[in-house]
C-alpha cells in the first residue's frame, strides 16, 4: 500500500506567513466528491513524486535535514529542471552543489509503516527521470500513482488529541458513504510552527476505494 507519506516538519516555516500563507505550491489533485460542511474530500493524486527519509532513530529532525539537504543542493544537478530552479556549482566537481529545489505542499508523515518515512512532495514538473539524485543514500526518490483519499482538513495543531478526533470522523464519514478504508491515518501539514495555531492547515488522510 501507499504509506510512505509523511509530515510537516518545522523548519518549513523558514518562508511562511504567521497568517496561514505557506507561499509554496502544493501538491495537484483530482477533486472528486467533496463534503464542505464536514471539510471532507476524496482527491485523486494521479502522480507524486516523493524524496524520502527514515524518521526512525534520530526521528523527525534527522529526517528533515537530510530532506532539507537535498532540495538545497545535496544533489545531481539535471540539466531537466534547471529553467525552473537555480544550478550552484562549486568549481571542484567531486564538491558540485546541485539543483535548489522550491518546496512543495503538503509534507506528509505517516507513523504506522514499518518504517516511519518523512517525504517531500516534488513540483508537479518533476518525474521519475529528470528528479535529480540524492548524494545521500538514505534519501530515496520514489513515485506514487493514482493515489485515492478521503481527507479531512482541520485548524489548530497536529497532536494527539487533534488527531484521534479528525480520525474518527473521518472513518465514520468514510463508512457512511460507501468507501472502503485501505490504509492507515498519514498526517499532512501545510504551514509550520510560526503559524498562527487557528490559522494553520492540517489534514488527515486515509486511502479510499
Amino acid at each position: 500500500m501507499k504509506v510512505f507519506l509523511l509530515l510537516l516538519a518545522s523548519a518549513f516555516l523558514a518562508g511562511c506567513s504567521v497568517f496561514g500563507d505557506n507561499g509554496v505550491e502544493s501538491a495537484p489533485y483530482q477533486l472528486l466528491q467533496s463534503d464542505q460542511d464536514m471539510q471532507i474530500e476524496v482527491r485523486n493524486y494521479e502522480s507524486m513524486i516523493l524524496v524520502s527519509a527514515s524518521m526512525s532513530g534520530d526521528g523527525r529532525n534527522s529526517a528533515f535535514r537530510k530532506l532539507f539537504k537535498y532540495i538545497s543542493g545535496e544533489n545531481a544537478g539535471a540539466t531537466e529542471i534547471a529553467m525552473t530552479a537555480p544550478v550552484f556549482m562549486d568549481e571542484d566537481t567531486a564538491n558540485q552543489k546541485g539543483t535548489e529545489i522550491a518546496m512543495t505542499a503538503p509534507v506528509f508523515m505517516n507513523e504506522n509503516a514499518d518504517e516511519p518515512m518523512m517525504s517531500f512532495v516534488m513540483p508537479k514538473s518533476f518525474t521519475l527521470e529528470n528528479t535529480p539524485k540524492p548524494n545521500d543514500s538514505e534519501v530515496t526518490v520514489t513515485e506514487i500513482r493514482d493515489y485515492r483519499v478521503a481527507a479531512i482538513k482541520f485548524n489548530w495543531t497536529l497532536s494527539d488529541s487533534n488527531v484521534e478526533e479528525h480520525t474518527q470522523i473521518l472513518s465514520k464519514w468514510i463508512a457512511e458513504n460507501g468507501y472502503t478504508a485501505m490504509s492507515e491515518p498519514v498526517q499532512a501539514g501545510y504551514n509550520g510552527l510560526l503559524t498562527l495555531p487557528w490559522l494553520r492547515h492540517n489534514e488527515l488522510l486515509i486511502e479510499v476505494e
